[in-house]
């Protein structure tokens, strides 16, 4: 499978060209030859085939036994269906042609075995999220930009029918009595699902899809997301096990980038990931991976961030790595961070590295302690060495778009130094949002004592004229 197709939409929306030979970093529009987009491969079923699958779908269920089917693997359960199906349409003598026969009959297995109408975009490589917006509205996002599908539910008791599937598989309900609920395919993606009478218009299903094929430093390097010299940079931090907070807007490549820096932690250390759905991909040896747990129908059971936070620190980890900060736990985390576990790392909501530890202040009041606002920006200077900052830009493109370290107080302010940045230009004919990374010539505190570390990053990676 093609980088372009590989990435799911995280990074990029189209191929990116190679870097400007002027000037080493320059991001540049590709002629209108290059910006090719592949369609969308699906296709909806039209009104007649609409309605044979009613019909052949009502003769089959009256024909098979579902636990009998259960008790078969898929691709035997898929066979049973496709044939049962076939033998149907000859009886009832379906007036379509071989093509439509075939997508009929696999609009039946997905309808019985799968997630009926979104099924097929459960396969699709280049979606990143599918978002059904009542029965009548299928969108997914591709290359960093949302596309209305052709696809839809037969109605809202349709849909219905399909989230509670899902959230039934994994041991949770859906109804007006609890009408909102999140799980997890079996594949990994996340699942978020809202019905009435809080969703107004209709059930809402929203799918973050996971993807196995893990990107790599130089994927993104390769992308345009960050520069060689940002990921020497980045690469250099996490092996000196300095505290990184990635900070984003949603869907801008923060769990993807927590990926990619966790794959330069040494193999010899112990790893301990945090989630509320585990998403994190670690390739070491020695990983723990803890997730989230909600309450049940009667209320009781659960299991919070800040919970797995406390548990963790007497797990002996090396590291703690929290999937996002959201609440309460970022007061552990802090803590952690601030008693020897270094090289931690999280991510948060949020729009700018300050407005990123402005939340981090506001969770921390969440705990209900009575602290004083100086002393809990000092626990936050002191744990976090450094902030990304990545945005998805209005072309769809993800980028890191500023690396800060926090140096440390000046009053009752903390201080911050940006060490590069990504400088807007404007924007080409094709909506592509022009651009360079710059080094701002501030050489990080850190550096020293990446030094120490036997990490020897030259001075000139931090000098303007060198490129970013």
């Amino acid at each position: 499978m093609g980088l372009k197709n590989r990435i799911i939409g995280h990074f990029a929306t189209e191929e990116i060209p190679p870097l400007s030979a002027a000037s080493g970093n320059e991001i540049t529009s590709p002629p209108p030859a290059e910006k090719t987009v592949p369609p969308l491969a699906v296709r909806a079923l039209s009104e007649p085939e609409r309605d044979w699958l009613q019909k052949i779908h009502q003769r089959l269920m009256e024909m098979i036994d579902l636990s009998q089917i259960g008790r078969l693997d898929k691709n035997q359960a898929r066979n049973k269906i496709r044939e049962l199906a076939e033998r149907i349409m000859d009886e009832l003598a379906v007036p379509l042609n071989v093509s439509a026969r075939q997508f009929l009959a696999k609009s039946i297995e997905d309808e019985i075995l799968g997630l009926g109408p979104i099924e097929p975009l459960l396969v699709e490589p280049t979606i990143a999220d599918i978002l059904v917006n009542g029965s009548g509205k299928i969108y997914v996002e591709r290359f960093g930009k949302l596309e209305l599908t052709p696809l839809r539910f037969q109605n809202d008791a349709h849909l219905l029918n399909i989230i509670d599937r899902i959230v039934s598989s994994v041991g949770r309900r859906i109804d007006e009595s609890s009408p909102m609920v999140d799980a997890r395919l079996k594949d990994g993606s996340r699942v978020n699902a809202i019905i009435p009478p809080l969703a107004i218009d209709g059930p809402s299903l929203s799918i973050r899809r996971f993807t196995l094929d893990r990107l790599r430093m130089e994927d993104l390097i390769e992308l345009n997301a960050c520069t060689q010299s940002m990921a020497d940079m980045l690469i250099g931090i996490v092996q000196a096990q300095l505290n990184i907070l990635i900070s984003g807007g949603t869907g801008s490549g923060k769990t993807t980038m927590l990926n990619v820096l966790s794959s330069y932690i040494p193999a010899n250390e112990r790893i301990i990931t945090i989630e509320d759905s585990a998403e994190l991909q670690l390739q070491q040896p020695h990983v723990i991976r803890l997730e989230t747990r909600p309450p049940n129908i009667e209320g009781k059971g659960e299991v919070s961030m800040r919970d797995l936070v406390r548990n963790s620190l007497r797990m002996r980890p090396d590291r703690i790595i929290i999937g996002e900060v959201r609440s309460d736990e970022a007061f552990d985390m802090l803590q952690a961070m601030n008693t020897g576990h270094d090289g931690s790392l999280a991510t948060v909501h949020a729009n700018t590295p300050r407005d990123a530890l402005g939340r981090l202040e506001n969770m921390v009041a969440m705990t209900g302690l009575d602290l004083p606002a100086r002393m809990v920006r000092t626990q936050i200077a002191s744990a976090i060495n450094v902030v990304l900052q990545l945005s998805r830009l209005e072309d769809g493109k993800r980028k890191l778009i500023s690396i800060q370290e926090i140096q440390g107080m000046e009053g009752d302010v903390i201080t911050m130094s940006e060490i590069f940045k990504f400088q807007r230009k404007g924007v080409d004919a094709h909506g592509n949002i022009l651009g360079s990374f710059k080094a701002t010539g501030i050489v990080p505190k850190f550096h020293e004592s990446l030094q120490k570390r036997g990490i020897d990053l030259p001075f000139n990676l931090f000098d303007p004229d060198h490129g970013g």
